[in-house]
């Protein structure tokens, strides 16, 4: 395995991850009831998907 023969400073080890960043994730309207949820995924509310019913909810009571 390599070794380094001299101390990378901090400032060099930082420049190296500034790309190293989160992105806040992209969300979208529902279009049956208009709730925020999350691209590509079934909303958590309704159960609906790209206009079409994929999960049947339980009536809270």
């Amino acid at each position: 395995m390599a070794h380094p023969k001299h101390k990378h400073s901090k400032t060099r080890r930082d420049k190296r991850r500034t790309h190293y960043k989160a992105t806040a994730p992209t969300v979208a309207s529902c279009s049956n009831c208009g709730s925020s949820v999350l691209y590509h995924r079934v909303c958590p509310e309704c159960g609906f998907y790209r206009g079409k019913l994929a999960i049947v909810k339980k009536a809270t009571a």
